[in-house]
């Protein structure tokens, strides 16, 4: 017995720690390959649908898993679940065109926001996927919930509270707004909460693998990202082609985007919500740091500290029931 909970206490930190490496290394790569001094930058349009073909291939994999390796039983089940069940693969269209919207944005975001600020505002999300949960699925908030909701807001416009640029010591290179980092980011919020709660009740009406509906997500996201891609820097592609300033550090955000998500869905199960909350909190306070001691782009302010204290605590508050309205959706 013993060994057990010993066994099971591994387990759980050792979740802890995957899901802030995740979420801190993530953003903070992303973040730093959009401000790297270079000649030529790669274009988030194209990392977008790198990502979306090494999740399709990731949750295949996972499907044949689920299968015993049969590749017979796979093509039956894709046959079966897909290409005779055209309007069930249909409804995926619109949470995958949003996902695809929302992983564009992020990059926009991340371009003109610095680490810490993005990772704090991002929380909003909790927000949006709650109230499209008591919209959409007709779940019910309590009053510690509506109270945490109230405090997340309080705390976001902290972090967004106007300060004086003029004696900062690291200013913001050129060609960064904080108005259109902010923009994007609560767009991406929205179209985050939307997506979620749409896709977990798709999963709820339905008893196909999680996974293969991954593959689905997956295949429209393709098709959405390179419609975008082709639509907003398409003669830049048809010039030096779709991989035009790669670098390592590209390839490195394409797959911790990719498959960020799936290695959260698997650990995810050993971390209750509290946990969950406690690896958000690490997370931001990780990014703050480096972004202020390696990148350099980040000049904390009281106001930012507090408004982050109040985040956090909100994030806290709104997870602490055993069945939170914001269901962990695995979406990768």
């Amino acid at each position: 017995m013993v060994l057990v909970t010993s066994h099971l206490y591994r387990l759980k930190y050792t979740s802890l720690g995957v899901l802030v490496l995740q979420t801190t290394s993530l953003v903070l790569t992303m973040r730093y390959s959009r401000t790297l001094k270079t000649d030529q930058h790669y274009l988030a349009s194209s990392a977008v649908v790198s990502a979306e073909v090494l999740k399709i291939f990731a949750c295949t994999f996972l499907v044949i898993m689920e299968n015993n390796f049969s590749v017979q039983a796979v093509r039956q089940l894709l046959r079966e679940e897909i290409v005779s069940k055209p309007a069930e693969t249909l409804k995926l269209a619109i949470p995958a065109g949003i996902y695809t919207l929302q992983n564009n944005l992020l990059y926009v975001a991340l371009s003109n926001l610095d680490a810490a600020t993005y990772q704090v505002t991002y929380q909003l999300k909790i927000l949006t996927t709650a109230l499209f949960s008591v919209s959409m699925l007709g779940k019910k908030l309590n009053l510690n919930q509506w109270f945490s909701l109230l405090l997340l807001m309080s705390g976001v416009t902290l972090v967004q509270w106007p300060t004086d640029d003029e004696n900062d010591p690291n200013p913001k290179p050129g060609h960064q707004s904080q108005l259109v980092g902010l923009m994007a980011v609560l767009m991406a919020c929205v179209s985050s909460g939307f997506a979620g709660v749409y896709f977990e009740k798709i999963l709820k009406e339905t008893k196909q693998s999680v996974w293969l509906r991954n593959v689905q997500l997956g295949i429209f996201g393709f098709a959405f990202g390179v419609g975008g891609m082709m639509a907003y820097d398409g003669e830049k592609v048809r010039q030096l082609g779709m991989f035009q300033g790669y670098t390592s550090i590209t390839y490195t955000v394409v797959v911790l985007q990719a498959v960020g998500g799936l290695i959260v869905a698997v650990v995810i199960k050993y971390a209750d919500n509290i946990l969950k909350g406690f690896a958000t909190s690490v997370s931001i306070i990780i990014s703050a740091f480096i972004s202020y001691v390696l990148l350099e782009d980040f000049n904390p302010t009281s106001i930012f500290f507090v408004g982050s204290a109040v985040v956090i605590g909100a994030t806290f508050l709104y997870s602490y029931e055993r069945q939170p309205v914001a269901s962990s959706i695995i979406k990768i």
